[in-house]
């Protein structure tokens, strides 16, 4: 069987697309719930439902292969007025790791076993909310101008400019990075978890495409 093409910074980068991968465990909660939260910013700025050439996508270390997401979930996007329809689990494999341009995971331990599956994957692989934190540090005026060099370009930068960071700016405790499974929670918590993941995303789809949420 043939490889797919290498992508992200160790990889071809002649493609018209950015590929940004999220992570979880079994791909029902939250992994799901960042692909459809992350779509939704990109639709709601851009008023592009193919996100200006950024494609998003989900997987789970331990993912339910053609499982739905949890209901609970799907009620959180819903809050949100996001798509939670047709979603369908998957189990993360080498190709979606190769194919991916940014790697974002829940926490630290699937950021690991990320990096462990090989492909030059460490230098595009982070936590989502470690990402965060390196893209609030990056000033966005350093980044290509979506206008000239197109978002896709744009989106590399930012990849490579937070890489660079990742040495210097620590976090500032064990558990900051992380984001808590609710997986069997009741419905509050999945809440406080959409939020959160949400939080975590705004700066990051502010900096990927230089426009803000709209007020």
């Amino acid at each position: 069987m043939t490889a797919p093409e290498g992508r992200g910074i160790a990889g071809h980068e002649d493609s018209d697309t950015f590929r940004i991968l999220h992570v979880s465990t079994g791909n029902v909660c939250r992994s799901p719930i960042t692909e459809r939260l992350t779509r939704h910013a990109l639709s709601d700025r851009l008023g592009d439902p193919l996100g200006g050439g950024l494609i998003v996508e989900s997987a789970g270390t331990w993912g339910h292969e053609g499982a739905p997401m949890e209901a609970n979930a799907e009620l959180v996007l819903a809050d949100f007025g996001a798509d939670y329809s047709g979603f369908v689990g998957r189990e993360l494999l080498d190709e979606h790791v190769i194919r991916a341009d940014l790697v974002l995971t829940a926490t630290r331990d699937h950021r690991a076993q990320v990096i462990s599956m090989g492909h030059s994957a460490g230098l595009r692989t982070f936590t989502l909310k470690e990402f965060t934190r390196l893209v609030r540090a990056i000033d966005p005026a350093t980044l290509p101008d979506v206008r000239d060099e197109g978002m896709v370009e744009r989106a590399r930068s930012l990849v490579r400019a937070a890489a660079a960071l990742r040495g210097w700016l620590l976090a500032p405790s064990v558990d900051a990075d992380e984001v808590t499974d609710p997986y069997g929670a009741p419905i509050t918590f999945f809440r406080s978890i959409g939020d959160e993941i949400n939080q975590a995303l705004d700066p990051v789809v502010t900096a990927l495409t230089g426009v803000r949420a709209r007020p």
